[in-house]
């Protein structure tokens, strides 16, 4: 390390200053202002124990939330927003839609007005209530003061806990949905509808959608929006047709299921009733009982066949002697008859 006081020694040293170089001067002078010294605080005895010195830091709790200034006088937080906040709260399970909990805390927090108090700084000190479990640790694992925003804050929530990959196998439903084989018109407009909620971002156009559900129904419910429609549904507005599969939907009383329509689409004769009674039955069998406990049923029906069977056939007996013996006291009172005659 060259100090000052080298450098000095050095140019003394100097057999011949007047044929140094200039320019190798000046360029050992700019140097002058980066050489390594030491600092007079550096160089200070620190004052404090070693207690202190142990003791545990008391710095790094600001949280990642930066709520802005509020100008209102006398404003706090009611207990009861609070409790409201923590009654449904979003932990970040795999089930859990972060999207479902954005809208169910806009919804409530929509309907609280201060004077002075913008509804984003009330959204900002609100939030952390509303968070449990993993979503918790995870805003408080963010950098202090990173959230600046209401609009920052909903962007990191959502992809946190709605990854890419969520929303790819929520397109690919969307896109490859398919009324099931007993499922009512209602039943899967509305799974539909759910689809499309659950993944508000899918990037599909109203027409788009309108035409997916369309094709994905069996003929039967095809056929019933197109007579609501006074011919081809496709041929219909957007919003027309919307009206129709609403208005449609609401009728739940009319299942139309594809089972149902299929077999109403067929004469059903005498014979593929039995056949279908038999399929029934073979159907029964297979989803009942362990056959342990088949077993056991069984000797107890036979059990109580027999049962039956002795019953009935000593009624029968008992009903047989007592017709035998009423036919005997006739016959005796028909000889007492006869003999008391002249």
């Amino acid at each position: 390390m060259r100090t000052r006081s080298s450098s000095n020694l050095v140019g003394e040293s100097s057999p011949n200053p007047t044929t140094s170089n200039p320019k190798r001067r000046n360029r050992r002078r700019s140097k002058q202002p980066f050489s390594l010294e030491e600092s007079p605080v550096d160089t200070m005895a620190d004052q404090r124990t070693m207690a202190e010195l142990l003791r545990a830091p008391t710095e790094g709790y600001a949280e990642a939330i930066v709520v802005p200034p509020i100008l209102a006088e006398h404003f706090e937080l009611k207990h009861s927003l609070i409790n409201m906040m923590t009654s449904d709260q979003f932990f970040g399970l795999e089930k859990d839609n972060p999207h479902d909990h954005i809208r169910w805390f806009n919804k409530i927090t929509s309907t609280i007005k201060y004077k002075d108090v913008p509804n984003s700084a009330i959204k900002l000190m609100l939030f952390p209530f509303s968070l449990a479990g993993a979503a918790r640790r995870w805003l408080e694992k963010e950098p202090p003061r990173s959230i600046l925003t209401w609009e920052d804050l909903v962007s990191k929530f959502i992809n946190e806990f709605f990854p890419p990959s969520r929303t790819t196998n929520l397109r690919n439903e969307i896109s490859n949905f398919q009324q099931r084989f007993d499922e009512s018109f209602h039943e899967a407009w509305d799974r539909y509808k759910d689809l499309l909620r659950a993944c508000p971002h899918h990037g599909f156009t109203e027409l788009h959608q309108l035409d997916t559900f369309y094709n994905a129904l069996n003929p039967a419910d095809q056929d019933s929006l197109n007579s609501a429609a006074g011919g081809n549904l496709l041929e219909r507005r957007t919003q027309d047709v919307l009206t129709i599969i609403e208005n449609k939907s609401k009728v739940r009383n009319s299942r139309n299921k594809s089972i149902v329509s299929q077999v109403k689409s067929s004469d059903v004769n005498s014979s593929s009733s039995s056949e279908i009674a038999k399929l029934t039955h073979a159907v029964n069998q297979q989803t009942s009982a362990p056959f342990a406990v088949n077993q056991q049923t069984s000797v107890w029906t036979t059990a109580m066949t027999r049962y039956s069977h002795t019953i009935s056939r000593e009624k029968k007996e008992k009903k047989k002697n007592h017709t035998s013996s009423s036919i005997k006291a006739v016959e005796r009172k028909l000889c007492y008859c006869d003999g008391a005659q002249p």
